[in-house]
């Protein structure tokens, strides 16, 4: 059964006007939803080949209306790998965003800093990743209206996009970061070797989500930017136990600049 299409045709008799920019928000962060204008929220489980999110602060649904003047969807609550899902399922959505117009995804989480000069509330603009998974969204039979069967991945994340958060951070006074995120499956925080094994390999960031996403989007042409909440330093860093709480808690604190910070970003898309 083509989910594609039955999917699309149910969301666009739904909605008033056509996506441009996608923006999935991850854990601590769905306050953005609340700042769309003249909205339209569809939950997911309204709509044909979307699961359900199950993680807290979650809530599983799109909506769709005007942010900083632009057309805009955003996905309050994401699908994650350990949550027993296929990462076919888990880029699903991004490819339904594709499908109804969205040119450029803007990917946020929550992660947990390696890079011993960060600190809990940065703000990390993700330049490359790191797929320690052994997933990948494009295994088996190419999907070849969204791209090749071999993309090239030397720039997932859009440089020129890239620039532009740059530019809006220094208008901000956010003093924010740039690196790469490393992709573990999860649920299970890290260990403190494989934190020290990440940052070897020089990730400065690691988390349990973004990258199909990204990979897809990238796959499917359309322009990304990833955005990390450094809502913990990872294990062994310092010498407490990690918890989701944590990451609630700290996302909740940086919700108001990290929210400014996407809004004057979208302006400036």
């Amino acid at each position: 059964m083509n989910y594609y299409q039955l999917a699309v045709d149910i969301i666009k008799k739904n909605i008033k006007t056509e996506p441009k920019i996608g923006i999935v928000l991850g854990s601590g962060l769905g306050v953005l939803g609340d700042m769309v204008e003249d909205k339209t929220e569809i939950p997911y489980s309204t709509i044909p080949g979307f699961k359900e999110s199950t993680v807290p602060g979650h809530e599983g649904k799109l909506i769709f209306g005007r942010l900083s003047g632009a057309n805009v969807v955003l996905m309050q609550g994401r699908l994650h790998y350990y949550e027993g899902y296929s990462v076919q399922d888990i880029v699903f959505p991004t490819r339904i965003l594709k499908l109804l117009g969205v040119e450029t995804l803007i990917l946020t989480n929550a992660a947990g800093g390696v890079n011993l000069s960060f600190s809990p509330g940065d703000l990390m603009l993700i330049n490359d990743h790191i797929n320690f998974t052994g997933q990948n969204p494009l295994r088996g039979t190419n999907e070849d209206k969204f791209g090749p069967r071999f993309p090239d991945m030397s720039e997932v994340y859009t440089p020129s996009l890239i620039e532009k958060a740059k530019k809006v951070a220094t208008q901000m006074g956010v003093d924010i970061k740039e690196g790469v995120y490393m992709w573990f499956t999860g649920p299970s925080f890290e260990t403190p070797a494989e934190i020290r094994m990440a940052r070897t390999l020089g990730a400065d960031a690691v988390g349990m989500s973004t990258v199909p996403e990204a990979i897809a989007a990238h796959h499917a042409g359309m322009k990304v930017i990833g955005i990390s909440c450094i809502t913990n330093m990872a294990a062994g860093v310092l010498k407490q136990k990690l918890t989701h709480e944590e990451v609630i808690e700290v996302g909740i604190k940086v919700k108001d600049t990290f929210a400014g910070f996407i809004k004057k970003l979208i302006s400036e898309i």
